[in-house]
């Protein structure tokens, strides 16, 4: 059974906080005298009167049904996502910057799913509120839109477990302490110190305060939004690139284990851990592959190719998408290698996307027990990772979401060739979009004018984008026909 009630309880409560968001982000309009002011207000009140709604008519639930189910928490997330940007591309929309419905919801799902593609040609002509509604979008849905309601849902009764597991990043589904609202608190506080030390950073190598912040925001939520048309590059600034690498870095590690680290000073335990030390090690390896080949084949000295390929490397691994530099133009071997590394991503329970490291590593340890059970028929060949025996259940989760992951890219290629895109830059987007990591491949260069997309084609990059964002299933399962029966 679902619970109508529960769930219309849940999104007003969730259009609420969003409608108070974007009066927070109505005040830079003031400050600066711009002319987004009359957007956000007008979009806030929309929000709020949709939201007191809802709430009006979920306000029996607790009362008249039982509680929330697993199956309410799936509805929960993927219409929330989906209603939080709808209302969150009002304030481009009435505001006239982004005409377009389309490309006003394109711009707001890319920044909620941090994927970072960006519809907008001039984007340094956009007004500032604007500008930190877009780079805020990026860091809410970092962690997920619901996942920053955790803590606020028990007090109207909601059923936290359902939601945190529809919304859950990855495989791993550990918690930091037996209710789930503490452990998300907890990982909120280290995603905002992040997020604090990004900026303050940046803004003592250079950075004016407004780019700071709005670069701070969308490097912890590994977004990839910039205030400036040219990214990063438009800097020109090795101090800046350095730090934005390390706390990209930083941003794709299990905010379980930064928790771990910050405040109970337990180093070791990164090192005890597969899945960092795959993360580690793909980067590293890659960085050393790209500079070697930068060095040989481009005029960059040593220290250059270090730092470009270090820099690329760490942006499309934590899939945040920043660039200084067109990687495309490189030597062929180099931006294919970077896009092989589309697909890996981060570590789970980061803000990352693509299909995680810890799947990476149970792939790889599965497919070499494979050759062994080949050779030793008769043996007991468990997959550990971190020195745990991976259930069955679990490795065939894994094998699951990654025949899904390869089959969407593929479907999604074949979509945007059948709408005449070019077959290296069809393959990009797909990619592109399902990883939520924006940059692309094709001759274009790496970051392709998503304004000149057909409209079908960007109905359905948001669409790729959110499955890639909700780990696949989230999605795809209230797709299946089964779902909706009733038992």
């Amino acid at each position: 059974m679902i619970h109508i009630k529960i769930i219309q309880r849940i999104l007003g409560v969730l259009l609420l906080i969003e409608s108070g968001i974007l009066l927070l982000c109505s005040l830079f309009s003031l400050f600066y005298g711009e002319d987004d002011l009359f957007g956000f207000v007008t979009a806030s009140l929309i929000g709020g009167c949709c939201g007191m709604t809802l709430m009006i008519i979920g306000k029996s639930a607790r009362h008249k049904e039982g509680g929330m189910t697993r199956r309410d928490g799936y509805i929960v997330v993927a219409v929330s996502w989906v209603l939080f940007s709808i209302f969150g591309s009002m304030p481009y929309y009435i505001s006239g910057y982004i005409p377009s419905f389309t490309d006003a919801y394109f711009e707001t799902i890319s920044g909620f799913t941090t994927t970072g593609a960006t519809i907008i040609d001039d984007i340094e002509a956009m007004p500032h509120g604007l500008l930190f509604w877009r780079s805020l979008t990026q860091w809410i849905g970092g962690l997920g839109i619901v996942f920053f309601t955790v803590a606020v849902l028990p007090i109207f009764g909601v059923g936290e477990v359902q939601l945190f597991a529809a919304e859950a990043i990855g495989p791993k589904r550990g918690k930091l302490h037996p209710r789930i609202s503490v452990s998300g608190r907890w990982i909120i506080t280290v995603y905002v110190l992040i997020t604090i030390l990004c900026a303050v950073c940046l803004r003592f190598c250079g950075m004016g305060v407004f780019d700071s912040v709005n670069h701070a925001l969308c490097t912890a939520a590994t977004g990839g939004f910039s205030t400036k048309n040219a990214s990063i590059a438009f800097y020109n600034s090795h101090s800046i690139e350095y730090v934005i690498t390390i706390f990209m870095f930083l941003s794709g590690i299990n905010y379980g284990l930064l928790f771990f680290v910050a405040f109970r000073g337990k180093l070791g335990k990164l090192f005890e851990d597969t899945e960092f030390k795959w993360y580690l090690s793909i980067t590293l390896i890659f960085t050393a592959i790209v500079a070697i080949s930068l060095y040989i084949s481009t005029p960059y000295n040593g220290s250059a190719s270090i730092r470009n390929a270090l820099f690329h490397v760490t942006a499309i691994i934590t899939t945040t998408g920043f660039t200084t530099t067109d990687y495309t133009q490189w030597p062929p071997f180099v931006w294919m290698l970077l896009g092989v590394g589309f697909y890996f991503g981060a570590c789970a329970g980061s803000t990352s996307g693509g299909m995680k490291s810890i799947r990476i590593a149970i792939l790889f340890k599965s497919m070499r027990n494979e050759f062994n059970r080949i050779l030793h028929p008769n043996a007991v060949l468990p997959v550990r990772v971190s020195g745990k025996v991976i259930p069955p259940a679990t490795r065939q989760s894994v094998l699951t979401f990654s025949i899904f992951f390869f089959a969407l890219v593929f479907w999604g290629w074949f979509f945007y060739l059948a709408i005449g895109i070019d077959i290296a830059e069809a393959y990009g987007i797909s990619l592109s979009c399902l990883s939520n990591i924006g940059l692309t491949i094709g001759d274009h260069g790496c970051n392709i004018p998503w304004s000149d997309m057909p409209v079908t084609g960007k109905w359905f990059s948001t669409f790729l984008m959110l499955v890639g964002r909700l780990e696949v299933f989230s999605v795809l399962l209230i797709l299946t026909p089964s779902f909706w029966k009733h038992r």
